[in-house]
């Protein structure tokens, strides 16, 4: 690994090094424009220049601070706009500084009231970022149209969802933050999507964020400015001939007075669900075939699914704040998990049914305490905050058992009682002091401390008789974790031509794990981490971007992969935790290229110990458990290719993926199968129609894959997505009808040990569904903010 970061290293010093030098000129500009009283102004800056007529740059603020770069010119005009003050003309010119920094600039105010002005405008779906980031608008796209989190990324340019894992095309598993703080799969269920503005897909994540995972989707929530309440409600109704009909009723409001700003949101989905999976198992072996045909279907019942939050920011003075928020879900499902088995062996053909009737009841609830401090104009601040988060699941499932054996039928009956509880908490501390437009240093620490505890009671009852207790399928666990860590970041130029950002983060885990499994375990081990960082960018032109980077990351085990507590499928089929599991590490290395609307990128990852998980054979001759486990090493390939363009009233994002991964089994006895690269596609489309509605078509597809251990086969959706406004844009209605040709089942096969595995998931993504959102009331200024300080930690809980 050393050679490769060397070589890295190398080779982007060298391809940096042999770019021609310019002359020095301005690389950027930023300032604070404010009223004689202090009070930050909300306009437009717009540069210009006499030696290129055709250069012309601009950027809108609405908090009185502003920043343009990429300039690169010797002299330019700054014109400052609003509809607040007159126009202001500034001469900036190169004075050895690349950097300028001007200040706070005072302006006198029109003492006039304009009337309302409407302006209209069609937006791009992306943007790519000066630090090679991927910017994703939601509001009024196709994207807004979604009843979840969840289904905004499933819809997003290079965002893959498999079985519920959230990756990024090219990087891999990516951790989820809102706001710029990680959240749970609980938080996300109860973000409301109307509130969301854009999303951020970081593929190359500083040291500043935690070391969690291969790359960090940031989800930001709209901006709302003035005083007074804006609230919206919206009603879902979505029908598809696969699972039936649901809703999803949403609430949320804006307050804000003075220092006091107040955010709250509700939301109730309710109705059915279904998702079905096809598995066959195969050992060919003479003296010990097998060929199992298993059908499971989840007809899930939501009888209540309920989230809900409210937070409150009191503003001590301009620069100070203090913030208070509570946020949790309620899920209580019914419904039932039926499956149905043929086993196939030398004795001959046997067939099992079970029913199981679901009762879950899970109620989760999380709390954080913000302090936040403006150090100065230039944007240094001081963050510190606490988090506290509890979860709890209670399940009681009852499970009817048949089987028919050489014509003898006999039944049984199963209770399954889980008790599972899991307490957070998390404080964390960060400083942030920005020297100019180009200089930046980040340091911080945080400690989080997780402890996680079930009980699993199992008790049979066979042909009708009384109940027992089953050991062999009851257990406890319990699982306790520190980790401290501690991170600095610095930003800046080389040269004044080379942006570079250079970090270091440490991370040190220490963990007990204590389970009654297999007459009781105790795992204790500590471990310390470092996770350096580097990135390099060069602008070249206004056109032309240069970058390169290299970060190393880790991924956990999630809490639930560890404890080895059963969940029952069907009489031969479980699903088991693993505590051996131990965490995964990953070195990514990338160049990447933007030239216009074109942004090439190619890359490398190594990962150490990858997490995966399989089917392997279990204690009797018939049965398997599906459990998680690490593989040896695996290498990946990618390169990427997105091109945004547009004309007139049609806008579209393209994006074409290259990637190639080869895994490598060292203790398993996975069969090795020839790797074949995966193309992923995706393609983002609207249209306008005047003035009257608004069409837009997005479609992805991925292509058949095969790592060398495991072959997928193709996946793709087609959705189409009508939207129209009313009364001023107060109410919104939507029509959607995704995945059209109903081709996003995930489907795949592997051979381990002396078992071949096929399995063809589906899912409840073909239907139609109606949206209709009002807003009311208007606000002129919002200043809330919060930050959750321990979802790290939060996203394993899952």
């Amino acid at each position: 690994m050393k050679i490769l970061l060397i070589t890295f290293l190398s080779v982007s010093t060298l391809f940096f090094q042999s770019l021609k030098v310019k002359a020095q000129n301005i690389r950027s500009i930023s300032a604070r424009v404010t009223d004689s009283n202090h009070e930050p102004l909300m306009g437009n800056a717009q540069l210009y220049t006499v030696a290129d007529p055709t250069f012309k740059k601009g950027i809108s603020f609405l908090n009185g601070s502003f920043e343009l770069s990429d300039i690169n010119q010797k002299e330019v005009t700054l014109k400052l706009t609003s509809l607040l003050f007159a126009d202001t003309l500034i001469q900036v010119k190169y004075n050895g500084t690349v950097a300028i920094d001007l200040g706070t600039i005072v302006i006198k105010q029109l003492n006039v009231q304009l009337n309302e002005v409407g302006v209209s405008a069609q937006l791009p779906l992306t943007r790519h970022l000066a630090n090679g980031n991927l910017e994703v608008k939601v509001a009024n796209t196709i994207l807004a149209n979604s009843s979840s989190l969840i289904e905004i990324l499933s819809r997003a340019p290079n965002v893959i969802i498999n079985d519920g894992q959230i990756s990024v095309a090219g990087k891999g598993e990516a951790t989820i933050y809102l706001n710029g703080r990680l959240i749970t799969a609980e938080r996300m269920s109860s973000i409301p999507t109307s509130q969301i503005e854009k999303i951020e897909i970081i593929s190359n994540p500083s040291s500043k964020y935690d070391a969690e995972g291969k790359a960090v989707i940031n989800i930001i929530t709209k901006t709302n400015t003035g005083e007074g309440l804006l609230a919206s409600a919206s009603q879902q109704v979505t029908a598809s001939e696969f699972a039936g009909i649901n809703t999803n009723t949403m609430f949320d409001f804006n307050y804000n007075k003075e220092k006091l700003s107040v955010v709250g949101n509700y939301g109730l989905f309710q109705g059915k669900d279904r998702e079905r999976l096809y598995t066959t198992r195969t050992r060919l072996s003479e003296a010990d075939y097998l060929r199992s045909e298993l059908t499971t279907n989840w007809n899930r019942k939501l009888r209540n699914l309920s989230n809900y939050g409210l937070g409150a920011q009191y503003s001590i003075n301009k620069d100070k704040s203090l913030s208070l928020s509570y946020s949790g879900n309620l899920e209580k499902q019914g419904g039932s998990q039926d499956s149905k088995n043929n086993i196939t062996t030398n004795e001959g053909t046997r067939f099992y049914t079970s029913e199981i009737k679901k009762n879950e009841h899970r109620l989760n609830h999380s709390f954080t305490f913000n302090y936040n401090q403006s150090i100065d104009t230039l944007g240094s601040v001081f963050f510190v905050g606490s988090q506290y988060s509890d979860f709890h699941a209670d399940i009681n499932d009852l499970i009817d058992e048949q089987s028919l054996i050489d014509a003898t039928d006999a039944f049984r009956t199963l209770k399954n009682d889980v008790q599972h509880k899991i307490m957070i908490s998390s404080t964390q501390a960060d400083y942030t002091k920005v020297f100019n437009a180009t200089e930046k240093l980040e340091l911080g620490f945080k400690f989080s401390y997780v402890n996680t505890n079930s009980g699993t009671g199992f008790q049979i009852a066979d042909n009708g008789g009384d109940f027992r207790p089953d050991d062999k399928l009851s257990s406890d666990f319990e699982y306790r974790e520190k980790i401290p860590a501690a991170y600095l970041n610095y930003s800046g130029l080389i040269m004044g031509k080379i942006n570079f950002g250079l970090g270091l983060r440490g991370e040190w885990t220490n963990y007990t794990l204590n389970t009654s499994v297999a007459g009781g375990q105790v795992i204790h081990d500590s471990y310390f981490n470092l996770f350096p960082n580097l990135m390099l960018s060069r602008v070249i032109s206004e056109r032309l971007k240069l970058s390169a980077s290299y970060v190393s990351r880790i991924t956990r085990p999630r809490y639930q992969a560890l404890n080895p507590f059963v969940i029952y499928q069907d009489p031969f089929t479980t699903i088991e935790g693993n505590p051996n599991l131990i965490p995964e590490k990953v070195h990514s290395f990338e160049l990447g290229a933007y030239y216009r609307k074109i942004d090439l990128r190619v890359g490398y990852n190594y990962v150490n110990d990858p997490l995966s998980a399989a089917a392997l054979r279990g204690s009797t001759p018939n049965s398997y458990v599906l459990k998680g486990l690490n593989l040896e090493k695996s290498h990946a390939y990618f390169a990427a290719l997105s091109v945004s363009t547009g004309i007139g009233l049609w806008t579209a994002i393209n994006t074409l993926n290259l990637s190639y991964t080869k895994m490598i089994d060292d203790q398993f006895s996975f069969v090795s199968l020839p790797t074949r690269p995966r193309w992923y596609l995706y393609s983002s489309n609207t249209f306008k129609v005047k003035n009257l509605f608004k069409v837009q078509l997005l479609a992805w597809y991925l292509g058949d894959h095969s790592s060398g251990l495991y072959q997928n086969r193709s996946r793709s959706s087609v959705t189409i997505g009508i939207d129209k406004e009313f009364f001023k844009d107060a109410l919104k209605l939507k029509l959607l009808a995704n995945d059209i040709f109903n081709k996003t089942n995930n489907s795949g096969d592997y051979s381990v040990g002396q078992t071949d595995i096929f399995y063809d998931r589906s899912f409840n993504n073909n239907y139609f569904r109606l949206m209709a959102t009002y807003s009311f009331g208007k606000l002129k200024n919002s200043t809330y903010k919060n930050k959750a300080t321990g979802q790290a930690e939060n996203s394993r809980a899952n």
